[in-house]
């Protein structure tokens, strides 16, 4: 099927998410979306699935006019959506979670689950998902649970396939296995609109890529573009993709995670005995899928959540039990997973942002009251250092851009000495420029000699930040390795594999492509 948007337009308020949008996907490609968050990527791809009226514009499939009133009519007309946040219900079965909303009926009404089965099947072998229908979908992992929101798509004949930032929650390896589902469906016959914001994967997978850059397409480009070109495209000018940072040796280690064991509100084990340490001038970063104790993990360093047993020291003095302020006080510098919650008040001023954790001190308290002109020059300071882009100091912090109100959090954080600093997905939701702006000074602060822990998804910041990595699985530390460790050894830690059985997968992986690559130019060579 012939996909093609003429002029779409969508506007919430004064923002213009997409501002005269067109697009043209031609019948079996893999076309990539290619933008930072907040681009206008996914409100696009909305409009296209009927979640959201277009102000302006026009849909075409092959080369017809149509409007969706909803979902149901863009799933009727052949078109399916794979959302970054899966739309399954945990207790379900994978067969109940397909006939979901389309329920398939036997005799005198009654619901046809055997139908559904059938369908799983059919479509699993078909594509070698190897799924089974009647598996619950809380207990699959997170790869297997994407290929059943796949299943269900294609179970309603979608001939045009959406799939919006589809490796975000993916480890390398379900990564890869993805990429060959999509091989797979493109030689099928299925075209796919691919949303993303990582280089790496537009350039393996996809035939054309069109680039949007807040709201506005900016250029079409081949996936044979290399990654600086992306970057530029996506930001606006050139970029540098790679952290400069020097090998270096950390000190003693200053700050040290023992036996750290937490239990959620349920009583569920969320942290199982973690053992951390972080030398003096390094950065560790901690890997793992989203949602395998990392957010409660630094939520109890901050002192948001009380441990069950363990030990958090720095400089060899104990965190635990002390109160949130004085671990601040200590020289504990915090960037928070979400911003927006935890670490800015969307109602105060970018200056009053700027010094939060600060205003019953020196220079800032005046008595019982702040002093206003210290607040303006602490702000001017650092949104100069920082580069912040505002109106004012003196606006609101919700008129910024999210890339910037991280920038404001970073610069709060990283201008008061510091003895630890602890970013959590500290570039999540900013675009390349800005990126390449906060890796600087977080490698800066580690030249300092003061020990970073760094929690990302995002393998890249990973790769660019650390020098050593500490893998996170089900609450529990897989391993600690070198920051140069290879690739698929870091991703099978990522899904629970032992450092040694994931170093002999990884060099059997290699050793098999190695002879694949061999025997290929042996043939081409005859």
């Amino acid at each position: 099927m012939k996909l093609e948007l003429r002029g779409i337009t969508k506007v919430f308020g004064s923002l213009v998410a997409n501002d005269h949008i067109d697009l043209v996907v031609q019948p079996g490609e893999i076309h990539a979306l290619l933008g930072e968050n907040g681009a206008g990527k996914s409100t696009l791809m909305n409009v296209l699935y009927g979640l959201y009226d277009p102000d302006e514009g026009e849909i075409l499939l092959d080369d017809r006019p149509v409007t969706f009133d909803g979902p149901g009519d863009a799933v009727a007309a052949g078109i399916g959506m794979v959302h970054q946040h899966f739309m399954l219900v945990p207790v379900f079965t994978v067969a109940e979670s397909l006939a979901l909303g389309y329920e398939p009926a036997g005799r005198a009404g009654i619901l046809d689950l055997e139908a559904a089965r059938r369908r799983v099947r059919e479509i699993s072998d078909r594509f070698g998902f190897d799924i089974d229908p009647d598996a619950v979908i809380e207990d699959l992992p997170v790869g297997a649970q994407q290929r059943v929101e796949i299943i269900k798509a294609l179970s309603r004949n979608a001939r045009v396939l959406i799939l919006d930032e589809p490796t975000a929650v993916l480890t390398p390896q379900e990564t890869d296995e993805l990429i060959q589902i999509m091989r797979e469906l493109k030689a099928a016959g299925t075209s796919i609109v691919f949303i993303t914001h990582k280089l790496r994967e537009v350039r393996a997978i996809a035939d054309r890529v069109t680039v949007i850059r807040r709201g506005t397409v900016v250029g079409e480009a081949s996936p044979e573009t290399s990654e600086s070109e992306f970057a530029s495209l996506m930001v606006g000018r050139s970029v540098q993709l790679r952290v400069e940072k020097q090998a270096k040796r950390g000190g003693e280690h200053v700050f040290v995670i023992s036996d750290l064991t937490v239990l959620d509100p349920a009583g569920t084990v969320v942290l199982d005995h973690v053992d951390l340490s972080v030398r003096a001038g390094e950065v560790m970063a901690v890997a793992g899928v989203q949602g395998n104790g990392q957010t409660e993990l630094t939520e109890t360093i901050l002192g948001l959540t009380e441990p069950v047993t363990g030990s958090i020291t720095l400089d060899g003095k104990e965190l635990v039990g002390r109160p949130v302020k004085e671990r601040l006080r200590a020289g504990l510098g915090f960037v928070p997973e979400d911003r927006s919650t935890d670490g800015v008040i969307a109602s105060f001023s970018v200056a009053e942002n700027l010094m939060l954790d600060l205003y019953d001190r020196e220079p800032f308290a005046s008595g019982v009251a702040l002093s206003p002109a210290a607040v303006r020059q602490n702000a001017e300071q650092r949104i100069a250092e920082f580069d912040i882009r505002l109106g004012s100091p003196d606006d609101p912090i919700s008129t910024l851009s999210g890339g910037n109100q991280q920038k404001v959090v970073i610069a709060r954080e990283m201008s008061r000495p510091l003895r630890a600093l602890v970013a959590s997905q500290p570039t999540r939701g900013v675009d390349v420029g800005s990126i390449e702006f906060m890796h600087k000074r977080i490698v800066e602060e580690r030249d300092k000699g003061t020990p970073v822990l760094i929690v990302s998804t995002e393998l890249d910041e990973v790769y660019a930040l650390a020098d050593r990595v500490a893998v996170m699985y089900r609450g529990r530390v897989v391993g600690v390795v070198p920051g140069d460790t290879d690739r698929d050894v870091l991703g099978l830690m990522m899904a629970g594999v032992p450092l040694e059985e994931a170093q002999a997968q990884a060099a059997t992986h290699h050793t098999a492509l190695a002879e694949a690559d061999a025997a290929a130019e042996q043939e081409e060579t005859l």
